[in-house]
């Protein structure tokens, strides 16, 4: 079975856990009653900008253009609110990339520069599973530092997305 379908499902999934995340640090933003709660979100959207500068820089090797970033880490952090527009506007641009996918292009080898110069090549299918996996690994640790925070993350599990997303969406259909 190709995996395509399957890409196109994990991009829906990483954009609906993205989704529940700013909606959670969008409470957490508001209620700062904690210790330290403006440090701890200063950090949580230093995480996402991270993973939202990532996201730009893969969208660029996807469509062969230049992404004129010289490191992983954005030099401007967005604030929480332009921040959770402009991860949902990269989210759909990918849901919408991985959709007009076919199983031969989800195969072929894309050839890019690492921030660092270094020389890569991946195929776009392996590219869309590791923006969807970076995404992951760092809503995780802001969940992490959710909890440190005294506050309950959103759940953000696969199987959960799996169990409410309608059927279409389950299949990688939209």
């Amino acid at each position: 079975m190709p995996l395509t379908p399957h890409v196109r499902m994990l991009t829906r999934y990483s954009a609906w856990a993205n989704a529940r995340l700013f909606r959670a640090l969008g409470g957490f933003a508001a209620a700062g009653n904690t210790p330290g709660a403006a440090s701890s979100l200063e950090r949580m959207l230093g995480t996402l900008n991270h993973a939202h500068h990532i996201d730009l820089i893969w969208k660029a090797h996807l469509q062969h253009t230049p992404h004129g970033f010289g490191s992983r880490t954005p030099e401007v952090l967005l604030p929480l609110d332009a921040l959770q527009a402009a991860q949902a506007a990269v989210d759909d641009w990918y849901v919408g990339y991985a959709d007009g996918l076919s199983d031969e292009a989800h195969e072929e080898v894309v050839s890019f520069a690492f921030v660092d110069g270094g020389a890569g090549s991946m195929t776009r299918g392996e590219m869309l599973l590791h923006i969807v996996n970076h995404k992951t690994y760092h809503r995780g640790y802001v969940a992490e530092m959710l909890y440190r925070a005294e506050s309950r993350p959103p759940v953000m599990d696969l199987p959960v997305f799996l169990r409410d997303a309608p059927p279409g969406v389950r299949a990688g259909h939209r």
